[in-house]
């Protein structure tokens, strides 16, 4: 009647995990569970989970991830097993492995791209921020490739 037999043994990937605006931290961070970050993080995260980063929050360092949605600012390695989500108000330089990529119009996506289902390190697949990472990736983005994005997509003549 009361035995532990009936437990879930199973947890699940637990409750999310949250850093708060104004909250700094070094350090690594290693969880089974979502993250959400809010304020600042300097060192690597790695979960089995998805990472938000929030319009105020700011990671430098390394993150490990099945999911991803950022609107802050990311400077580092960035590798996602699924999808990455950029939104507008998203800033994102270093290097990024991931299997799918979702950018609004406004994000700015100065970064070394590997796409492909397989993203890890040998994957074919390359872009970066002069190229499009995708075929809907038409936003803002700041570079000196993307300064031609409302132009029509003729050759460039020589002069």
């Amino acid at each position: 009647m009361f035995s532990d037999n009936k437990r879930p043994t199973d947890f699940g990937a637990g409750q999310p995990n949250r850093i708060e605006k104004n909250t700094k931290i070094k350090g690594d961070i290693t969880s089974e569970a979502d993250f959400r970050i809010d304020g600042k993080l300097e060192g690597n995260v790695t979960t089995s989970g998805k990472v938000v980063i929030g319009k105020d929050g700011y990671i430098k360092g390394k993150v490990e991830c099945v999911n991803a949605d950022i609107e802050g600012k990311f400077n580092g390695e960035l590798q996602v097993k699924d999808l990455l989500s950029l939104k507008s108000s998203a800033t994102i330089e270093g290097t990024v492995s991931v299997s799918k990529l979702a950018v609004e119009p406004g994000a700015t996506f100065n970064a070394s791209c590997t796409m492909g289902k397989a993203s890890t390190s040998t994957s074919s697949a390359t872009t970066t921020s002069s190229s499009t990472a995708s075929s809907n990736f038409k936003s803002s983005v700041q570079s000196a490739a993307s300064s031609s994005a409302n132009k029509t997509n003729e050759p460039a003549k020589a002069t």
